[in-house]
């Protein structure tokens, strides 16, 4: 168990919070740049810029991918606080520093163990999704 203090997990709150606000803000942004894409690119008769307008909306979808990924990352973390588990290590069970926590809200491991954990993943970590 965590001996996070309740001003602590506010703050820590706080800042999933921010983080989710900005992403859905990106979210929203992105869903409407990828309709004027969208548009151009069945609109435009160039090859050149059609294939730049479909890169842009390949390129909008990666983003947007990332960004709901990141905003399941806050549901988890915010489930883990729920539970009592937030700011323990998933792998090794090690309180997690707030230190870190509070630049890496979502931390689901600590550093040494997110190290390990990139080491070892790093082929999957780096392959581009498809």
């Amino acid at each position: 168990m965590t001996k996070l203090t309740q001003p602590q997990l506010q703050q820590l709150q706080h800042l999933l919070d921010q983080q989710e606000a900005t992403l859905e803000q990106h979210l929203q942004r992105e869903d409407g740049e990828k309709s004027d894409f969208l548009q151009l690119a069945s609109e435009v008769p160039d090859t050149a810029d059609s294939s730049f307008a479909t890169l842009t909306i390949d390129l909008d979808n990666a983003a947007a991918g990332r960004d709901l990924s990141a905003l399941r990352s806050i549901e988890a973390a915010r489930q883990r606080m729920h539970s009592g588990d937030y700011g323990d290590c998933a792998q090794c069970g090690v309180e997690i520093p707030y230190a870190r926590l509070a630049v890496q809200p979502t931390a689901l491991r600590c550093a040494p163990c997110q190290d390990n954990f990139e080491r070892t993943h790093a082929e999957t970590l780096n392959r581009p999704s498809l």
